[in-house]
């Protein structure tokens, strides 16, 4: 009995020793930007967040320049909306590759994780928008045989 009364407290003090949930901390350069990298379909994105007044630029042009789409503009703004920090952060990002809805996902990946860097307590709210999670979709590659990648070529009978 007495070493199970031992054991017990044993448990108890590993628990207080070694916490369930891991603990993240703030990663931030010197000038105080937090920096990810966001990428959807072809489109990669490297972002900085740094705390200023909500603007957010892509590839040295404003986002109602770069995204002429409001729907994209929605889109990229949904981490920052989520978090309650609009207006709170300044945005500069550089993407390339893919088209204007891969560059939008990419980008919104990319301030999703910077944010997350900046104020780790923001994790799980942006976890549970599905914001940090990497959209893996991209297109499939055609196969030999094939007139594309699973279309085949039009059955003629005579």
């Amino acid at each position: 009995m007495a070493e199970t009364v031992q054991s017990m407290e044993g448990l108890s003090q590993l628990k207080a020793a070694a916490p369930d949930a891991p603990r993240y901390e703030k990663k931030v350069d010197k000038q105080g930007r937090a920096y990810a990298t966001g990428k959807r379909k072809n489109a990669v994105a490297r972002v900085w967040i740094k705390p200023g007044s909500g603007k957010i630029t892509v590839n040295t042009r404003t986002i109602e320049v770069f995204f002429a789409r409001p729907v994209l503009r929605m889109m990229i703004n949904q981490p920052l909306v989520a978090a309650n920090r609009a207006t709170q952060f300044d945005v500069v990002c550089t993407v390339s590759g893919g088209g204007l809805s891969g560059q939008a996902g990419a980008v919104r990946h990319g301030i999703a994780k910077a944010l997350t860097y900046f104020e780790p307590d923001l994790r799980s709210i942006l976890k549970r928008g599905g914001f940090l999670t990497r959209d893996s979709r991209v297109v499939e590659r055609k196969k030999y045989g094939k007139a594309k990648a699973r279309r085949s070529f039009q059955f003629s009978k005579r």
